[in-house]
């Protein structure tokens, strides 16, 4: 894919895909290991790629893998993250590759296969709302789960509106009994993320850069934040263990042929 010069109207995506996932019991890049026989990341692209102009995935543990792996896919363009230091970090090494773009970015994980074509386009339709705006909003999908053990809780307040995601390891009591829980699916507008990127800190125990505190960071800077509960029961399926791939396996068996282009 080359590059081109963006308009509002154009789609981009970032596909975070260069972690290596140790609990998968596997040599193999995390997002190259096989669900119901495909890589699990062929199921986000076929997602996505209906509804997105430009794919940047984001490699890195053994990125050859995974470009030959997608070498068929003519519309991705590769990223290397030689130095794997958090999600937020993920996506600044595509500053490049977005500084030109004015429009809407999705911005999601490579290792969710449960992903809904149509949740992704109810996300973009609620930014397209806003392009008539003075201005962009960002928007961020998320799931209700009625066990929300190690997701980051989403905070809002009294109006019912988003004020940012706190991490379990960060939560109070309290903000442990929440149950909407973000499940890393955002529409950015681009250069409104960039400016919060440019804005994180490693300031935590794992010494990483994480896109989930980005929100916040534009709610701080006035900017409007749309948290939008609307992820389905399948979509809060990830896979970080050999288990929970055998979970999604049978999710994917029981879900309608065509269903996961809807």
């Amino acid at each position: 894919m080359t590059e081109v010069s963006c308009v509002c109207g154009v789609r981009y995506a970032v596909v975070m895909a260069a972690g290596k996932g140790t609990r998968m019991k596997s040599e193999l890049p995390k997002v190259l290991y096989p669900v119901c026989g495909r890589p699990m990341i062929e199921y986000v692209l076929d997602a996505i790629e209906p509804i997105v102009q430009h794919i940047i995935v984001v490699v890195g543990y053994r990125s050859d893998l995974v470009r030959e792996a997608l070498s068929s896919r003519a519309n991705l363009q590769f990223v290397e993250q030689t130095e794997q230091l958090g999600t937020g970090h993920a996506v600044m090494v595509c500053n490049k590759l977005l500084n030109n773009h004015n429009g809407a970015v999705l911005v999601v994980a490579g290792d969710c296969p449960m992903i809904q074509t149509d949740t992704i386009k109810k996300l973009f339709n609620t930014y397209d709302e806003s392009e008539n705006q003075s201005q962009k909003i960002s928007v961020l999908g998320t799931a209700t789960k009625e066990n929300p053990t190690g997701l980051g809780r989403i905070i809002r307040n009294e109006n019912n509106e988003f004020i940012g995601i706190v991490e379990e390891r960060d939560a109070t009591p309290e903000q442990k009994l929440i149950k909407e829980v973000n499940m890393s699916y955002y529409v950015f507008h681009t250069p409104d993320l960039l400016t919060a990127l440019n804005e994180l800190k490693a300031d935590n125990s794992q010494k990483e850069y994480y896109i989930t505190d980005t929100p916040a960071i534009l709610k701080n800077k006035g900017k409007k934040i749309i948290a939008l509960p609307i992820l389905k029961p399948v979509e809060t399926l990830g896979i970080n263990t050999v288990e929970e791939a055998n979970i999604v396996e049978n999710a994917l068996r029981n879900l309608a042929p065509d269903e996961m282009r809807r």
